[in-house]
C-alpha cells in the first residue's frame, strides 16, 4: 500500500542541528555513524529523524520548534541564565531553518495561501521542501511581550508557554501555579496576533487558566493520556475534554515513558517494556473514545526529542517508520476515511479554520 501523506505536529529539528551538531540533510545511518562512540547526550548514534528519512516516510509538512529555556539561579534544569541569551539562542534557530529554505530543503508555511502552496507543490509527485510551521516550545526566550510581534513577524505561529519547571510565563511539567500577570498579558497578545496555543507542558494550575483566559485555537502538539501513564505530563482525562470542546487537535507523542507505565528513564528499554506503536495506539483510541470521533488525534511524534532509540517504540528505526501507523489503526477496526484524517485530516482542517 503507498504511503499516506503524513503531518507531524511537534519535532525539534533546529535543537538537533545546532545543539546535537547533526546535519540533517544527511540519511539518519550517517547521522549515528558519526556519532559512533559518543556517549555526551542521551541518544547518542541513536538519531531517528532527519529529512530524508521525512521524505521516506511522507511526512510532508511539520511544526518545528525553537526551543531555549531560561533558569533561575537555584534552577537545576539546563538553560540559559538570561532571556536575552535564551533570545539569541532562538535567533540561531531560527537561522538554521533559513538556511535549510535557501538549500531548497524545507519550506516555511505561515498563512494559508503557503499552506495550500506546498500541498500543490507536494501533490505533483516530485521531490518537494519539507514544510514547516514554526513554533516556540516555552516562553522564556521573549525577553518582554514585545518581542512576540517581533517573532510573529519573522513567522512564528504556534507558542507553547512552559516547558519543564517553572517559567518566566508559566509553569510547566512536574510545577505547580497559576500564571501571573506577564503570563497573561502573552495570551492576549497572542490572541491578537492570531497565534495558536500549545496547551503541552502547562501544568495543571496554568492549563486551565490558560483555556480560561484564552479565545483562540488550541492544540496539544506532543500529549498522551493520564489514564494509561499517570503523570502530570500526560493529560487528565477532564483536560483531554476540555480540549476536544475547544475544536483541539492532539498529537500522539513517541518518548517512550509517556507511552507504557513504570519506565524508568536511563534503565528501562523499549523491548523489555513491550513500548511498541501499538502501545502508542492505545493513547489514540483512548482519546477517540472520549470524543466519540476521530476528529482531534493527530502525530506529535517529538522523536528526537531530547532522546533516540534507547527511548521511543521498539518498532520505530527512524521517523519513516510512521507509516506502520495507518496499518495498526485498521487492525483496531478503524475505517480508511478515519485513519487519512489522523494521519493529515485533522491536522488540516485545524489549520484552514486557523487561518481562515
Amino acid at each position: 500500500m503507498a504511503s499516506m501523506f503524513t503531518i507531524d505536529l511537534h519535532l525539534d529539528l533546529s535543537m538537533n542541528a545546532l545543539e546535537w551538531n547533526r546535519d540533517l540533510r544527511l540519511p539518519v545511518s550517517e547521522i549515528n555513524a558519526r556519532e559512533e562512540g559518543r556517549s555526551d547526550l542521551p541518544g547518542r548514534g541513536g538519531a531517528t529523524v532527519s529529512l530524508p528519512a521525512l521524505r521516506e516516510g511522507a511526512v510532508g509538512l511539520v511544526v518545528a520548534t525553537q526551543i531555549a529555556r531560561y533558569v533561575a539561579p537555584g534552577n537545576p534544569l539546563p538553560g540559559w541564565h538570561s532571556p536575552e541569551q535564551a533570545w539569541a539562542h532562538t535567533q540561531g534557530q531560527l537561522a538554521w531553518y533559513r538556511a535549510m529554505e535557501e538549500a531548497g530543503e524545507m519550506q516555511a508555511v505561515h498563512d494559508l495561501a503557503s499552506l495550500e502552496s506546498l500541498l500543490a507543490l507536494q501533490g505533483q509527485g516530485l521531490p518537494a521542501p519539507i514544510g514547516y510551521i514554526l513554533s516556540l516550545e516555552g516562553a522564556d526566550s521573549l525577553v518582554d511581550v514585545s518581542y512576540l510581534e517581533r517573532a510573529y513577524a519573522y513567522g512564528l505561529r504556534a507558542l507553547g508557554p512552559a516547558h519543564y519547571g517553572p517559567g518566566r510565563y508559566a509553569n510547566g511539567t512536574h510545577a505547580s501555579g497559576r500564571m501571573g500577570p506577564q503570563g497573561v498579558d502573552l495570551l492576549q497578545e497572542m490572541d491578537k496576533l492570531g497565534m495558536i496555543l500549545d496547551a503541552t507542558h502547562l501544568c495543571d494550575d496554568a492549563f486551565w487558566q490558560a483555556l480560561n483566559c484564552f479565545q483562540g485555537p488550541v492544540w496539544a502538539s506532543h500529549n498522551n493520556c493520564r489514564a494509561l501513564v499517570p503523570d502530570d505530563r500526560q493529560f487528565s482525562d477532564d483536560q483531554l475534554r476540555a480540549l476536544i470542546g475547544r475544536g483541539a487537535i492532539i498529537g500522539a507523542a513517541m518518548d517512550a515513558w509517556m507511552i507504557v507505565p513504570g519506565w524508568k528513564k536511563g534503565v528501562s528499554l523499549p523491548a523489555e517494556m513491550g513500548c511498541s506503536l501499538n502501545r502508542l495506539i492505545d493513547h489514540v483510541d483512548h482519546i477517540c473514545q472520549l470524543a466519540g470521533n476521530t476528529r482531534h488525534v493527530c502525530i506529535g511524534s517529538d522523536l528526537d526529542g531530547g532522546y533516540g532509540r534507547e527511548q521511543c517504540p521498539y518498532d520505530v528505526h527512524t521517523i519513516a517508520d510512521l507509516q506502520h501507523i495507518p496499518g495498526l489503526l485498521r487492525a483496531r477496526g478503524y475505517a480508511e476515511a478515519d485513519v487519512a484524517q489522523m494521519m493529515h485530516g485533522n491536522a488540516l482542517r485545524f489549520l484552514r479554520d486557523a487561518w481562515m
